[in-house]
């Protein structure tokens, strides 16, 4: 499933809680392609998409 929504920094905070990966998969002009992993790191269980500034910035502090 992919995600268009603007409350995506949330949404990886919550994945961060449950323990989850996430990982930056793709980038083009503002917006990103973020894969949602199994805790283990193997599978893809889902996808968000976004161009949020604020998931930008969140984004850009964890790669700084």
């Amino acid at each position: 499933m992919t995600q268009h929504h603007p409350a995506a920094v949330a949404a990886l905070r919550r994945w961060e809680d449950a323990g989850a990966i996430w990982r930056v998969i793709g980038r083009r002009g503002g917006t990103l392609v973020i894969g949602l992993y199994e805790c283990t790191g193997g599978d893809e269980v889902d996808r968000i998409v976004s161009d949020d500034p604020d998931l930008l910035r969140f984004v850009a502090e964890r790669e700084g």
